[in-house]
């Protein structure tokens, strides 16, 4: 799955994460293109474990970039086009990519209620390099994952860093913790793996701070942004360079980081993960994060649009549809200003249709069934939808007074599981 499709020569065609965005759209109409977009990954499965154990680490390492073979296709140097400089480039640090992997795995197995043993081995690799790259520090008592970016992108050290990468990145570790409980959970651990996963899933660090998930450790020391002066700059990393200064410094996001967690998890599966680490989750924790994670992100990629449209879909409908517009539109408008020439945005692409689907008409793969809990925006008169989930096919279809699916007819506001044998 290229970023960019097979439309354009940006990226030389490489493979990122973006199939995070697609794979959920796919699984419920075209389970087997979905399966077989996985088996690219398991393919390279030699490869990711090649790069682990020389990176000192167990399982398997994706690459950022990963291309006809595997290895890590990621630059190491990038033009900055507004300076004119060419800087180095360090995100291979990325990791997060195996978890986007594992999760695609996992809802595959959600939507179609089966695992061939070789997707168990994907995930059950992708969760042993994890727990590997897991440190427990003695003084505090917690895991930590050190020297990583998170999804943001902008910020690849603390500013006066002797070397890049990030402590803690909330979204790494918290998915973490989701992707180890899911291998305890299908049996997935060998023999002495089994303790040391449970205690990190108890025992992960996640740093807070103003009554918010911090992006990463040190996170709350940096500055606030002149958000007036760059007012409109989607590239700020870009801007503030050429200005003889460094993203680094400030509390600014390309795109969704830590609110990623509010993409990929429901709300009560995120609360659940704090709260057994021992965390702050009161109800209010993920409002107020994102928040203030909106307040600062300048929506640098395409892929802001649609993370933003789905975690602002029932408390701000409005700003829910103006964000879903500009995703749907951004190819068409080429909203990040000249990169649609060199080929679609397909990110951005599969995860509006996907919010039609899993966020808007609120249809939830669950291992008892399939939740139904839609919630449509005004703009959207009736949504209809076939799909098929774990070799059935049903027709969705819903307005603002009643939704429809199965023989089960819902009123406006109300929610239900469909069971389902798994």
């Amino acid at each position: 799955m290229p970023a960019r499709g097979l439309h354009g020569e940006a990226y030389r065609g490489h493979v990122f994460w973006d199939e995070l965005f697609v794979l959920p759209w796919l699984n419920l109409r075209f389970p087997d293109i979905s399966l077989g977009l996985l088996r690219y990954r398991w393919r390279r499965l030699p490869e990711a474990r090649a790069a682990a154990r020389a990176a000192g680490f167990d399982g398997a390492m994706f690459p950022w970039q990963s291309g006809s073979d595997g290895r890590e296709e990621t630059q190491t140097f990038h033009l900055n086009p507004a300076s004119g400089r060419w800087l180095p480039d360090v995100s291979h640090l990325q990791r997060h990519v195996g978890l986007a992997i594992a999760y695609n795995v996992w809802q595959h197995h959600l939507a179609t209620g089966s695992m061939a043993s070789w997707c168990a081995e994907l995930l059950t690799d992708i969760a042993r390099f994890f727990a590997s790259l897991a440190v427990l520090d003695p003084a505090s008592g917690r895991y930590e994952i050190r020297g990583v970016m998170g999804p943001d992108e902008y910020h690849t050290a603390l500013p006066g860093a002797a070397a890049p990468g990030l402590d803690n990145n909330a979204y790494t570790n918290v998915m973490t913790v989701w992707l180890l409980a899911r291998a305890l959970e299908l049996g997935l651990a060998r023999p002495g793996e089994s303790a040391r996963w449970a205690d990190i899933t108890r025992r992960m660090r996640v740093d807070f701070h103003d009554g918010v998930i911090s992006q990463f450790t040190g996170y709350a020391g940096l500055a606030e942004l002149d958000w007036g002066r760059y007012r409109g700059v989607r590239r700020l990393d870009r801007a503030l360079e050429a200005d003889g200064d460094d993203v680094n410094r400030y509390k600014a996001s390309k795109q969704a980081d830590t609110l990623m967690l509010c993409y990929l998890l429901t709300a009560d599966e995120l609360l659940d993960l704090l709260r057994r680490l021992g965390c702050p989750a009161d109800p209010e924790l993920i409002p107020r994060t994102i928040s203030y994670y909106l307040d600062r992100t300048s929506h640098g990629s395409t892929l802001s649009a649609v993370v933003h449209a789905w975690v602002l879909a029932r408390a701000d409908r409005a700003r829910s549809w103006q964000f879903f517009a500009e995703a749907a539109l951004s190819d068409i408008k080429d909203v990040q200003g000249g990169t649609t020439a060199e080929g679609i945005h397909l990110g951005a692409m599969g995860g509006t249709l996907d919010m039609l689907q899993r966020c808007y008409l609120g249809l939830e793969p669950r291992p008892d069934g399939l939740r139904l809990d839609p919630c449509l925006p005004e703009r959207l008169g009736s949504l209809s939808m076939p799909i098929e989930f774990r070799g059935r096919r049903l027709l969705v279809e819903a307005d603002h007074e009643r939704t429809r699916v199965d023989g089960l007819t819902l009123p406006r506001g109300a929610a239900a599981t469909i069971p389902f044998p798994p």
